[in-house]
């Protein structure tokens, strides 16, 4: 079994391209996504610090250089599946950068293995972030 840490969240080229883009307009980037209905169930793109995050948020990692965070209800839902950050066409949350571009992003999930859930990257809270960052 390897040693290496098994990411909780990835991103697609297309995602990245379109952070990148973000990036140039807004400065750093984070994401959020809540445990609520329509616009919530979706990532949401912000400047960094733009959403204040607690102990109801899980930070899961970081994308192409951007915290990911996940309501703490919804990580619960999530916990055992390994999500990828994409785009596509259509219209983003109401709050979400990517609303000027007419696209927006989305999460694809996959079942981590029994193996993999053995090899983790962790979690922390959102008030233990900051003690952990970089």
């Amino acid at each position: 079994m390897s040693s290496e840490l098994i990411p909780r969240v990835l991103v697609t080229p297309a995602a990245e391209a379109l952070i990148d883009i973000l990036r140039d307009e807004h400065g750093p980037l984070m994401f959020h996504q809540s445990g609520g209905c329509c616009d919530g169930s979706s990532p949401m793109c912000f400047a960094a610090g733009e959403f204040k995050v607690g102990t109801n948020d899980v930070w899961l990692g970081r994308i192409h250089g951007c915290d990911f965070f996940m309501s703490a209800s919804q990580f619960e839902y999530w916990k055992h599946t390994q999500l990828t950050v994409d785009v596509t066409k259509g219209r983003g949350a109401s709050f979400s950068l990517e609303i000027p571009h007419g696209v927006r992003f989305l999460i694809r999930s996959r079942m981590f293995t029994q193996e993999e859930e053995a090899n983790l990257e962790p979690v922390f809270d959102g008030e233990e972030y900051p003690n952990f960052a970089g």
